[in-house]
């Protein structure tokens, strides 16, 4: 296994590592768990290990194309992780932080991500790719800070930097968290809809050429076969 599908694999590994982390302040676990964490640990040790995840969503790609590391296993692992990381930190941050993340908008984002996913295997399928656009680029970015800070407000509704400058600088956690989940949903849709519209007109392209191909191989005319020498011409 070479250094990109090596880097892909720990992202994948970061999903169980990512709920065992956050399981800690489940009710059912009396606020402590298997983890041994207390109050607010939790919290910074499971950001830490998202945003690592995250680096690792950009690095394995980066390092395969220099590297020249391409393989069919780094192109199916890739999006699998990604999937199983989103729907990973989504499904848990509903029970985690419901106030933040209601279960409407986890179901929205984890369904995009899967539409997402067929559209892209059946682009795979057809042989051409689309590309990820800038707008999908950014919901990537709103989507780490989204869960981060969603995972923050579970402890903290604000923090006071530099308390000893006049108060203090207040930065509100929960309103941080609730803004970025709202602006991810609607930037989200905005992706799914620009994607779509781009495998649309990639597939209509590629039906075009199918059906032009069809015709000129059904309108084509055979070739006239030479006339058989008689057998009396035979010696």
């Amino acid at each position: 296994m070479n250094l990109p599908n090596s880097i892909t694999m720990s992202r994948i590994a970061c999903v169980p590592l990512l709920i065992w982390i956050l399981s800690a302040a489940f009710p059912f676990t009396g606020g402590h768990g298997a983890v041994g964490l207390r109050g607010g640990e939790q919290e910074i040790i499971a950001s830490i290990v998202f945003i690592l995840a995250a680096i690792t969503d950009g690095l394995d790609g980066y390092l395969a194309r220099r590297r020249k590391q391409i393989t069919t296993m780094g192109m199916l692992l890739d999006p699998l992780a990604d999937k199983l990381m989103v729907t990973a930190a989504y499904i848990i941050l509903v029970a985690y932080n419901p106030r933040v993340v209601p279960p409407w908008i986890a179901v929205l984002v984890i369904g995009r991500e899967f539409l997402v996913s067929g559209l892209r295997s059946i682009a795979a399928a057809e042989g051409f790719t689309i590309e990820a656009s800038e707008i999908g680029k950014l919901k990537t970015v709103i989507q780490i800070v989204s869960v981060v800070a969603a995972i923050l407000a579970h402890r903290w509704d604000y923090w006071v930097w530099f308390p000893n400058l006049g108060g203090g600088y207040i930065v509100g956690v929960h309103f941080i968290a609730v803004t970025a989940i709202y602006w991810m949903t609607i930037v989200s849709i905005i992706s799914a809809v620009d994607y779509f519209i781009g495998f649309w007109k990639k597939i209509d392209h590629a039906s075009d050429k199918r059906r032009k191909r069809r015709s000129f191989v059904l309108t084509r005319k055979p070739k006239p076969m030479p006339p058989a020498e008689h057998p009396s011409r035979i010696s």
